[in-house]
């Protein structure tokens, strides 16, 4: 087995039981090191458990944490208790229950957790890493608006839709592609493109799985492309209904 393995991790979703399968997967080795991409809360109901484990992993793996929409909304939560009404219908409900258990102390580390952070990552090989996307044509350091990055459909649906006949020098080539080797996403999950699997659409890769939902927890090998998958969530949380409408016990 290769050694410095380079992972980046999907969309969690309050899905702790998905992520510990999907570490047991990738059969953890000492000097792995971990991008995740957002989303670790909000869909079924261990929330809080999520945020805790990843402090702890954090200790032992080498990490990088990126912030998507469901964090920002439950970090705004547990600074001064504001309760986004999207967010409360979208899995916050679940995510405000799961934190019954922990103290004040506790809520206040995760807090702080939230805040470190970061709305994207560029490393030395000039791979991105960000929850959504952008819209700057300049890049992503040039983005205007600081919520885009993590609210942004509009990246992934040029890639998916665009001519894969369009070379990179021909000036029809979207410029905001041309400044990055590769752009790693979450946020719009692949279930919509009939798909469980990690997408590659031009040289953006999709690794939100639709793991809040019937999908999975997922996870990709930067350098060869292996993928590692848990389980459907449904199937490890059955008596669940994530954000869909029924559980998987009622559905059968």
């Amino acid at each position: 087995m290769k050694s410095n393995r380079n992972l980046v991790i999907g969309d969690i979703h309050g899905g702790l039981k998905g992520l510990k399968q999907l570490l047991e997967r990738i059969g953890l080795i000492e000097d792995d090191s971990f991008i995740f991409l957002g989303d670790y809360v909000d869909g079924w109901s261990e929330s809080a458990q999520v945020i805790q484990f990843l402090i702890e992993f954090s200790k032992q793996y080498n990490c990088v944490f990126i912030k998507g929409n469901h964090d920002v909304w439950c970090e705004q939560w547990l600074e001064d208790k504001t309760v986004n009404q999207a967010w409360f219908v979208n899995g916050g409900e679940g995510t405000i229950a799961s934190y019954n258990p922990f103290s004040d102390e506790d809520k206040a580390i995760h807090l702080q957790f939230f805040k470190q952070m970061k709305l994207y990552h560029l490393n030395t090989n000039n791979q991105l890493f960000l929850h959504a996307g952008f819209t700057s044509m300049h890049g992503v350091e040039n983005e205007v608006h600081s919520e885009t990055l993590y609210f942004d459909r509009t990246l992934w649906e040029m890639a998916v839709t665009m001519d894969k006949r369009v070379k990179k020098d021909s000036v029809l080539y979207p410029k905001r592609l041309k400044h990055y080797h590769e752009i790693y996403i979450g946020h719009t999950p692949t279930i919509r493109f009939n798909s469980d699997q990690p997408m590659q659409a031009i040289n953006v890769w999709n690794i939100d799985t639709g793991a809040a939902f019937t999908g999975k927890v997922s996870a990709v090998n930067i350098d060869d492309k292996t993928v590692f998958q848990s389980d459907n969530l449904p199937k490890l949380y059955p008596n669940e209904t994530g954000r869909n409408s029924m559980s998987y016990n009622s559905s059968k």
